[in-house]
């Protein structure tokens, strides 16, 4: 958190922690936040505002109740309020706020650092296959209070609608690693959703 030379805020940073280790969280914990910095590390170079990428990677599941919604705008209002205590400027909390919410996945990206962190949020889509099937079942895991049949449906709308897109990833290294492996694992999981394996 000393990226824009702030205090320490070692209050916030344990919240953070407190909140990603909460109870009921199988995907969208510490581990996912410790996989998407090191996401970033590996495309650092093409971020024009790495800072805002970074704390908003740290905000952008900071709330996170599976079956409410407005999660993603309760992530960037929090992420914005402590930019704005700690000094930051409007634009940069605007920015950092819209990063956060790109993160829903429904409306284009805007700007390459917004391209960049949703490609990041999305790499485990093209993890190799058994590490994908341990995030389907995180996911269903943090569902679990859904019906099967119900969360079945839902849950092939939202793999099919990641399909439909021309491609999953606008950025390297991801188009390049983890496009194809990406789209197998979705068919597969839309498959194995819907009964058709």
């Amino acid at each position: 958190m000393g990226l824009w030379g702030f205090a320490r805020n070692e209050e916030t940073f344990n919240s953070l922690m407190s909140a990603y280790a909460g109870k009921g969280r199988h995907y969208h914990s510490q581990e996912h936040i410790v996989a998407c910095l090191r996401h970033l590390d590996s495309c650092i170079s093409q971020v024009a505002n790495r800072r805002e990428v970074e704390l908003a990677l740290w905000f952008h599941d900071a709330i996170y109740k599976p079956i409410s919604g407005g999660n993603e705008k309760k992530s960037a209002d929090w992420a914005a309020t402590f930019l704005s205590e700690n000094g930051a400027t409007g634009d940069e909390g605007a920015r950092v706020h819209r990063l956060i919410m790109v993160t829903e996945h429904n409306v284009p990206t805007q700007t390459k650092d917004e391209s960049i962190l949703v490609d990041i949020d999305l790499s485990i889509l093209g993890a190799d296959p058994q590490t994908y099937d341990l995030f389907e079942r995180g996911v269903r895991n943090e569902y679990k209070l859904v019906p099967l049949f119900i969360y079945k449906k839902k849950r092939a709308e939202v793999l099919e609608s990641f399909l439909e897109r021309p491609s999953i990833y606008q950025n390297e290294p991801f188009a390049t690693e983890r496009e194809h492996q990406a789209k197998e694992n979705l068919r597969n999981a839309i498959s194995q959703l819907l009964g058709r394996a």
